[in-house]
């Protein structure tokens, strides 16, 4: 399709607070030429984030973090599972205003996992749930010395109840296999470390 075009016929804030929903009503071109009926649309907005998958390639292992998620709570209680309402994750954070991706990666990996990051890599930016949400994540490899972690980790004043351990890189992949790690972020890092854990290895060699 050539031409490419939106035309946003209103925008409503619905709610307002620490996110925020908004509808758009918009109309927009089609693959088949002309243009779409007038469409509403709702999204959810919050800021941008970040992601560090945190792999020590000395070691061979990689940091995974553990917490509750209250949807996973509510998707598990009606499946009779409220024990999954915890889920396997990597250090993630929000991007604060005046903040650079690359300082919240630090930042986050300090106050979720204890760790310092000695080599930072972007690795790719992408949209979670584009449907509805405004969400971009910006994913991140960060090499550390995962010999001293593990442990409560997170921030008492942000509610946060972090279980944080270092895990052979072969056992978190298994954890991927089987099915035990569900979000979205940590699978996508994790396949990136399939595929790039041996040059990864091969660079401190």
């Amino acid at each position: 399709m050539k031409d490419r075009r939106v035309e946003v016929l209103g925008v409503e804030t619905l709610f307002e607070g620490f996110f925020r929903m908004e509808r758009y009503t918009l109309r927009h071109t089609l693959f088949k030429g002309g243009w779409s009926r007038p469409l509403r649309r709702e999204l959810f907005r919050r800021n941008h984030c970040v992601a560090v998958l945190l792999y020590d390639p000395i070691r061979d292992e990689v940091v995974l973090l553990e917490q509750f998620r209250v949807a996973a709570m509510v998707n598990q209680m009606n499946a009779g599972q409220p024990d999954r309402a915890w889920l396997l994750e990597i250090v993630a954070g929000g991007i604060e205003e005046g903040e650079t991706a690359a300082e919240v990666a630090r930042r986050e990996a300090w106050e979720e996992a204890g760790c310092e990051i000695l080599e930072l890599r972007e690795l790719m930016s992408f949209y979670t749930t584009p449907g509805g949400v405004a969400e971009r994540i910006t994913l991140f490899y960060g090499r550390v010395d995962s010999s001293r972690v593990g442990g409560m980790c997170g921030l008492a004043e942000e509610d946060e109840d972090i279980l944080t351990r270092a895990v052979p890189a072969e056992e978190a992949f298994a954890l991927l296999r089987d099915g035990a790690i569900e979000s979205g972020v940590p699978i996508i890092a994790l396949q990136w470390l399939m595929l790039h854990r041996r040059e990864l290895r091969m660079d401190l060699a």
